[in-house]
């Protein structure tokens, strides 16, 4: 058990490094309710409030003031199950499920004409949110019999000012200015360190919470050569986040006098290059039919390095080679597609689906935010009356079965960092949006 606590302590300290990343790496990049209900491939339409962050040319679709309002409730279910090989065969080691919680995100959005031509706009929005929390008594068989605070939450807010430009009749551009606020807290055991003359010390409680701020942009195209077709392209920049916060290590002042419980911590993160193209198709006057592709250079992820402003605590984590965190992504492509179809003049039926595949190889998967292929199936329903338009969506995202191999965790030294075990996780998403035209 020692060796596992071991890998456990070196893990936590990576989750207090990553959580910011890898939140985004779940790209749950499903912004207002009619978007997302019609499986998130809005590049190509981009014809409602949540056009701002889909694509901002998109805007010049509004010829009155408008503001926007939306909603979601991300709620994940995962488990993580880790048995140990013996002579007497598999010992299950830690058997455990997430905890029932509820990530509040949304958007919110105003549109002001400015010409036939010129259209101005803001939104505020929430692009990522996530985190788990698990019952420590689950993990206790690794954690010296102690049940502590495991679970994480994590956030990105956006303000994004912006404005697009009608062209001509089928040509429109769009841009924004994206000032990114990035945070995320962790709670976790903080593993076990040998001590000279006093043998195995534990390390309590582990808390980390960081933010800071980033800037970047979006562009946006649209192309309409008639009313049953149109095509979007979105590029949405790299945004450098700079973190800073607080790190406490319960019991880390037991090594010496020189250690306090807490030091400042400082990160850089960059967010990757995200690109993607759409299509919109209306075969009939009642039915829309949409498909995105969409692409994020998540391969720029690589390591991330943590500077901790204690000197004693920067010797510590330096001297360990804990302050450099192997990440080793992925570039991933996303496939969407979506329908609407309207019912009656002023309701509307949706539905979609999503492959969204994991940027992470199981070298650096973990337990604290597990990340998945995802198929997210989608559903939702509109109602417009007299310039109110309310829609609902749900969205049910099922993740494919992960299973780092324990036999990989012992002899590949790429494994050092990863979590031995099997790791399921489904997210289940309701969504409200309310838009109003003035």
């Amino acid at each position: 058990m020692k060796t596992y606590r071991a890998v456990l302590l070196a893990v936590a300290l990576i989750l207090g490094l990553s959580t910011l990343a890898l939140a985004n790496g779940l790209n749950l990049n499903s912004l207002g309710s009619r978007a997302l209900s019609m499986g998130g491939a809005f590049v190509g339409l981009a014809d409602d409030f949540s056009t701002i962050y889909w694509n901002p040319a998109g805007l010049s679709h509004f010829k009155t003031k408008h503001l926007g309002f939306y909603a979601t409730d991300i709620i994940p279910s995962g488990t993580y199950l880790f048995q140990q090989p013996t002579d007497a065969g598999l010992l299950t080691v830690v058997d455990a499920h997430t905890k029932t919680k509820h990530y509040l995100s949304g958007m919110l959005t105003y549109y002001h004409p400015i010409n036939e031509s010129l259209v101005a706009g803001i939104g505020i929005y929430a692009p990522s949110g996530l985190g788990s929390t698990w019952d420590g008594d689950d993990f206790k068989l690794v954690t010296n019999g102690i049940s502590y605070l495991l679970e994480s939450r994590v956030g990105m807010i956006t303000i994004a000012p912006g404005a697009s430009y009608r062209i001509n009749e089928t040509v429109s551009v769009g841009v924004t200015l994206n000032i990114n606020y990035g945070m995320f807290s962790i709670k976790r055991w903080a593993g076990t360190a040998e001590v000279s003359g006093y043998g195995e010390l534990d390390l309590g409680q582990f808390e980390e919470s960081l933010n800071g701020w980033g800037i970047g942009a979006t562009f946006g195209a649209l192309y309409k050569p008639n009313d049953q077709l149109s095509f979007g392209l979105t590029v949405r920049t790299p945004s450098k986040l700079n973190l800073s916060g607080t790190v406490n290590i319960e019991n880390i002042d037991l090594l010496g006098a020189n250690f306090k419980n807490e030091s400042e911590a400082d990160m850089s993160l960059t967010m990757p290059w995200w690109i993607a193209g759409g299509v919109a198709y209306r075969p009939m006057t009642d039915l829309v039919v949409t498909a995105d592709l969409q692409w994020t250079q998540w391969s720029k992820v690589k390591e991330l390095v943590t500077e901790y402003q204690d000197a004693y605590w920067d010797l510590l984590m330096t001297g360990s080679g804990e302050n450099v965190v192997p990440m080793r992504w992925k570039n991933a492509l996303q496939i969407r597609v979506g329908a609407e179809y309207m019912l009656y003049q002023n309701v509307a039926l949706r539905a979609g689906y999503y492959y969204d595949p994991t940027p992470v190889p199981d070298s650096t998967m973990n337990v604290l935010l597990p990340c998945f292929t995802f198929n997210g199936i989608t559903l939702g329903l509109g109602y417009n009356l007299n310039g109110l338009q309310i829609d609902f969506g749900f969205e049910m995202l099922f993740g494919n079965k992960r299973q780092v191999d324990f036999a990989k965790w012992v002899y590949d030294p790429n494994y050092a960092s990863a979590m031995p075990g099997d790791y399921t996780m489904n997210l289940y998403v309701p969504t409200i949006s309310v838009g109003y035209k003035f």
